[in-house]
């Protein structure tokens, strides 16, 4: 039997308790491993969550820029959706269009002046030692947020969280951090930017420790957390500070929705599974080479002549998955929605788009929640569709993400409400990611990693590069 463990570096106080039991005996006190908590990174976490913050605040400023122009979106007469709603045929139309002339050439042009650049935050997280493109990544990212301005179904996330990663990574360059130190700052950037645009701190920190790490150590989350509460709070020079979908109700718990949730969280998983595999095969198909120039034309053209009918379905879905929370729409409204939202942002990403799956994904989980809840009420009346849809979405992302733990605190944090549901929604939670697990084990982000450069990636016989501890690469067929 090996000896107690080292800590490293070794805590302040010197002598042990009576016991002469370690501290480190609790699995998640270890040491710091490859990444050092030093002085030094602690002053980069604090500049990085500011940067986070900043760079977040001014990715949605153009976003919300680019929302007014096109619809006159106007926070007084409700939201994106509401706008687009309200938009005459031709104006809603236009907008896309544009988008899909603007993002073609725009990407085209960045991919063709940028080949080999890195701005894929898990690719570099997960097989390399996190270091990004910052000309490629800015250039992704404003493209990005303008494109989705202009109605494309992707998520906003995407820009803020690359972008802050970019921060980690430019930092660590300047003061030389060590290959670990770089990674677990890059993650701590991600998880950061998405914090800041959607004032979720503690989902954030999560979302970076859980997903991007996969490690719930303390040397990974006192970083992850301070790195988001700082950036939250920088973007509050710009951004709301209140919850992103306000007035919420506060479901209460009641029996008949915790046998729904063991009932629909494992049909969650199963539906998760294949958006997922959906996503993935669209991801290493997409358009490439000069047809990319006119491909975002041709599916934002197909994405305008859908939401004619369905205007819900412009942007990141943000708009119907309000409306379910708020326990609004039919049964053949929200079913309609939770097949077309997939099927309309796979599309995209199969014209060579980038944007973010976070919320396009949660609002699925949303509007299905809020369908297979209506369904159940006929025949069990007395809860609040709203209540299945809030579940549904916990369900959907956390299933979607594998990452039950930062998709149910992301979900409280980003409607303010949701206690009274909170055992019905971790069931249905972990079942659905335990079944999609189960079925393929791929989550949304490592769905779309790229092929590997080097050919054990494939296999299974490289190891994930961990910060405190490895693991095979997320998604592989070796570790299934």
């Amino acid at each position: 039997m090996s000896g107690p463990r080292e800590r490293v570096p070794p805590p302040l106080l010197k002598r042990r308790l009576p016991s002469g039991r370690g501290a480190m005996l609790q699995p998640n006190v270890t040491g710091d491993g490859d990444a050092r908590l030093t002085a030094r990174f602690w002053v980069l976490v604090l500049a990085t969550g500011v940067a986070a913050g900043l760079l977040g605040a001014a990715m949605m400023w153009i976003l919300f820029t680019v929302e007014h122009a096109a619809f006159g979106v106007n926070g007084n007469q409700g939201g994106f959706t509401d706008a687009v709603a309200r938009a005459a045929g031709w104006r809603r139309v236009t907008p896309l269009l544009i988008a899909g002339v603007f993002g073609g050439v725009a990407w085209y042009l960045l991919r063709r002046f940028t080949p080999g650049q890195k701005s894929e935050v898990d690719e570099v997280l997960w097989t390399g030692e996190g270091r990004l493109s910052v000309r490629r990544s800015l250039g992704t990212s404003v493209i990005s947020e303008i494109v989705i301005g202009l109605g494309a179904s992707l998520g906003r996330e995407a820009a803020p969280k690359l972008l802050g990663a970019v921060a980690g990574s430019v930092f660590s360059g300047w003061l030389g951090m060590t290959p670990g130190q770089t990674r677990l700052l890059v993650a701590c950037g991600a998880g950061a930017g998405l914090a800041s645009v959607y004032n979720v701190p503690l989902g954030g920190a999560l979302f970076a420790a859980e997903v991007l790490i996969g490690s719930m150590n303390l040397p990974v989350v006192l970083p992850a957390l301070v790195c988001s509460t700082t950036a939250t709070w920088v973007a509050w020079i710009y951004l709301p500070r209140h919850q992103t979908y306000p007035g919420i109700p506060d479901y209460a718990y009641d029996s008949r929705i915790l046998v729904w949730a063991m009932i629909a969280g494992p049909i969650m998983g199963v539906l998760a599974a294949g958006y997922i595999r959906l996503i993935g095969w669209i991801s290493h198909h997409r358009v490439t080479g000069w047809p990319s120039l006119f491909a975002p034309f041709v599916a934002f053209g197909i994405l305008a002549a859908i939401a004619l009918a369905f205007p819900q379905l412009y942007g990141n879905g943000k708009g119907m998955a309000h409306d379910a929370f708020l326990g609004l729409g039919t049964i053949g409204l929200l079913a309609a929605l939770a097949i077309l939202k997939p099927l309309v942002t796979a599309l995209c990403l199969s014209s060579g788009a980038s944007g973010g799956l976070f919320t396009p994904v949660m609002s699925t989980g949303a509007v299905l929640g809020g369908a297979l809840g209506s369904l159940w009420g006929l025949m069990w009346p007395g809860s609040s569709v709203g209540a299945y849809a809030m579940i549904g979405a916990a369900a959907m992302i956390g299933a979607g993400m594998q990452a039950p733990l930062a998709a149910l605190v992301l979900v409280l944090e980003l409607t303010g409400t949701g206690l009274g549901l909170v055992v019905p929604m971790i069931v249905a939670t972990a079942l659905a990611t335990a079944v999609t697990r189960w079925i393929d084990g791929y989550s949304i982000y490592s769905a779309r990693l790229t092929a590997p450069a080097h050919p054990a990636v494939a296999d299974g016989r490289r190891h994930h590069v961990g910060v405190v501890t490895g693991g095979p690469v997320p998604g592989a067929p070796g570790d299934r």
